[in-house]
């Protein structure tokens, strides 16, 4: 089967989605099949090897300056050429921290808006190579907001296109109005035009099901999937570790939560006869976020704590594996209902037991995995008191990490999640 995937690159950031991407097209041509890895906006970043061609379609850089002078929607392929070189494509990274929201939401609205957006010479380029140059069985988008391209590639190619959903909501959520309405107003009717959907669980599935009006039985769940290759080899060699260490591995923002798991830890550092324990956390920073973490280092710097921070900045995949198997117990408490997850699966894939929010995806996540526990949604203490447990308790937490270990390696691989997407692009080839 030749399938398009086309995928959404975030500038400089590993990326959840990007990972997630790569992950399954590389599975998917290692089973024999002929997937292209398209990127779009940005060149993918991902913590293994890239599987993606290297052109990259509708570059951050032009459909930025299509949208804000209409001169670059006639402008010549040559200078669209030059603009998506990837030094200029790096600049594309920081465009929605320096973009006004009012441009953000108008650009979100003509992105979807397709064929009769601003961006329609680029769609338009995509398409003819994709006609011309690929010709593929099926076509898969990497989430809703590239619903505008759907139309357009059915009737050229002559395909099915089907569209997973990766967190769309809370990028709609943060739009101001009145592009917020606008947006979803088009994204619903441009979703008729895609035959069916991926869902990473089946929360989510039903969520988005109500929240763009797509019909719940063209939503299908297909599991996250790791690449297990290094992973799990540390399961008990932090038995006897001292001192104990709670793990954060996430983008460093508000949304993720860091500022409640370091209240916790406040809290929990400032308790009687409490386990001497450190913090230690991991993840992108941008330049956004970095007075954010500052504050919270501040916070735990005038609670007596500096010492007990160990702050390991972004990690690549060696750098991952390697902070997982320093820590004992893992949580990244965002205040977002986390439609995905990923960084439980990899926690739990090696050995470290998981406190996180009840709500989102982590319910369903944990009742399949066994790898942890839930807490109130939003309260340090909370937090806190499950922190406590888990640390105090040596017994338990091997119990859930071997628990937690032993199902993502048997039913969460990159290889099981490649299988049942081969049944999702089955149904719907067959009724081309």
């Amino acid at each position: 089967m030749r399938i398009a995937y086309i995928a959404a690159g975030a500038g400089g950031m590993y990326c959840g989605s990007c990972i997630h991407d790569n992950t399954l097209a590389a599975a998917l041509n290692e089973k024999g099949h002929d997937v292209t890895l398209v990127p779009t906006y940005t060149p993918l970043r991902t913590d293994e090897r890239s599987v993606s061609i290297d052109h990259v379609f509708m570059g951050g850089v032009n459909i930025y300056l299509q949208q804000k002078f209409p001169f670059f929607r006639r402008s010549p392929r040559a200078l669209d050429w030059l603009l998506d070189r990837p030094v200029l494509l790096r600049l594309a990274s920081r465009l929605g921290s320096t973009t006004d929201p009012k441009d953000l939401g108008a650009l979100a609205v003509s992105m979807l808006d397709g064929e009769v957006g601003n961006q329609r010479k680029e769609l338009a380029k995509l398409v003819d190579w994709l006609e011309k140059s690929l010709r593929p069985d099926i076509v898969q988008l990497t989430n809703s907001m590239f619903a505008g391209m759907a139309g357009p590639m059915k009737r050229r190619l002559g395909v099915p296109v089907l569209c997973a959903l990766q967190g769309e909501d809370l990028f709609l959520e943060g739009l101001v109005e009145p592009y917020r309405s606008r947006a979803l107003d088009v994204l619903r009717r441009r979703l008729r035009d895609v035959d069916g959907f991926i869902a990473p669980g089946s929360w989510y599935a039903d969520f988005m099901s109500g929240y763009l009006d797509i019909p719940r039985e063209k939503v299908h769940v297909v599991k996250l999937g790791l690449n297990l290759s290094g992973h799990g080899d540390g399961l008990g060699s932090r038995k006897d570790a001292a001192p104990l260490a709670i793990g954060y591995l996430a983008r460093i923002c508000p949304e993720k939560g860091l500022h409640l798991l370091a209240e916790s830890f406040r809290l929990l550092s400032g308790e009687p006869n409490s386990p001497e324990v450190i913090l230690r956390v991991a993840g992108y920073l941008g330049k956004r976020d970095r007075s954010y973490l500052k504050e919270i280092e501040r916070k735990l710097a005038r609670a007596g704590l500096k010492e007990r921070i160990d702050y390991w900045g972004e990690v690549d995949r060696n750098g991952k594996i390697a902070f997982l198997r320093s820590i004992d117990v893992f949580s990244v408490p965002t205040v977002y209902r986390e439609p995905k997850g990923l960084y439980i699966l990899e926690a739990l894939a090696n050995g470290v037991p998981v406190v996180q929010p009840d709500h989102g995806s982590f319910p369903e996540l944990l009742r399949e995995t066994g790898g942890g526990v839930l807490f109130d949604p939003e309260s340090p203490e909370a937090l806190a008191t499950a922190l406590r447990a888990l640390l105090s308790d040596p017994v338990r937490r091997e119990e859930l990490g071997r628990r937690g270990k032993e199902t993502v390696f048997r039913t969460f691989g990159a290889e099981a999640m490649a299988e049942a997407s081969l049944a999702v692009y089955r149904q719907y080839a067959t009724r081309s």
